[in-house]
């Protein structure tokens, strides 16, 4: 029979809608199963401060719709030495935690693993991270909410860009994957898109702005954000002076990519892999993620499941290849 008797939860690492329908689903179980939670504010920041706040039932009550993620996050730079992970395990220990559920991405997966290998305390993560560059999951919490959200920004974009008869190159998020870039090129009808996972020849991107109709009166070029070639503001460069009489103009879409109401998809992620994390401890799971694959909850050690995703569909290219002429 399980030990858990109080379990903190926490967010870590960047925001992504649907963190707070996560928080919601983890203490509503816990409190299901008949076990105390305890909130940890500003992640392992807070771990080590000893910023704990008790849970229950009304204290997630109509978060589910909320953007952010009620818990506050940061970065944690003691967190990454010995001597700040000690000082996390005593505050747990103080305030009788005896198992975590940790919200984020690479950097919540890789510093749990740690933990968890240092301290014998129950350990399991939930992927929330708008780049959905996680092993282990088809999708990670907060990534269908970005999509739709940049959708929506390029689609206004298109419509300036037809008024005027401009190139817009629109930079998103993605810094080491390029699956937002993909998704929403592919969607926005995209004449060209730039991912970290293929390598970048600027003269293919010319080819592909040549063989596309000359009577276009708007061209879309998706990019992720620190792409290899320099970001949008140096392939924009290298467009006009190659193509001079082009309106060429960027547009970076930033932090808008993590805010907002999360969609109904991420809603109903955040809320499965949110049970399923509570009786994952309870059934002796530890140092593992929770995700979904094939709509199958599955759970994935966090050594492989920080592997970055990193196999790009072929076909996905091949679509925006095909549909852009």
């Amino acid at each position: 029979m399980s030990q858990i008797k109080n379990i903190g939860v926490f967010t870590s690492g960047g925001d992504a809608p649907g963190m707070n329908a996560a928080i919601r689903a983890v203490v509503r179980t816990a409190i299901y199963y008949e076990l105390n939670v305890t909130g940890i504010r500003r992640g392992y920041e807070g771990m080590i401060n000893g910023e704990m706040v008790p849970m229950d039932r009304k204290s997630v009550s109509n978060i589910i719709q909320r953007g952010g993620t009620i818990l506050k996050t940061a970065r944690s730079d003691q967190f990454k030495t010995p001597e700040g992970r000690k000082l996390a395990y005593g505050q747990l220990k103080k305030h009788n935690i005896d198992a975590l559920v940790g919200i984020g991405g690479d950097g919540t997966f890789t510093g749990a693993k740690i933990f968890g290998q240092e301290y014998d305390i129950p350990i399991v993560g939930l992927p929330g991270t708008i780049d959905n560059d996680l092993q282990g999951t088809d999708f990670t919490i907060g990534y269908d909410t970005a999509i739709n959200t940049v959708i929506d920004a390029v689609d206004k974009i298109r419509d300036t860009a037809e008024s005027h008869d401009r190139l817009f190159i629109v930079e998103v998020m993605g810094r080491d994957s390029g699956l937002i870039a993909l998704r929403t090129g592919i969607a926005a009808g995209a004449e060209a898109i730039l991912i970290p996972e293929t390598k970048t020849n600027i003269n293919a991107l010319f080819d592909r702005l040549e063989r596309g109709r000359k009577d276009k009166s708007s061209k879309i070029v998706m990019v992720a954000e620190a792409e290899e070639a320099g970001g949008a503001f140096e392939i924009a460069q290298q467009v006009k002076d190659k193509y001079p009489n082009y309106d060429t103009r960027v547009s970076i879409l930033g932090h808008i990519q993590r805010g907002g109401r999360p969609s109904c998809m991420d809603r109903v992620l955040a809320s499965r892999v949110g049970v399923a994390a509570v009786e994952a401890l309870l059934g002796g799971h530890r140092n593992e993620m929770v995700g979904v694959v094939h709509n199958e909850i599955t759970y994935t050690p966090f050594d492989s499941a920080i592997k970055h995703n990193t196999d790009i569909n072929p076909n996905l290219l091949k679509i925006v290849e095909i549909l852009s002429l």
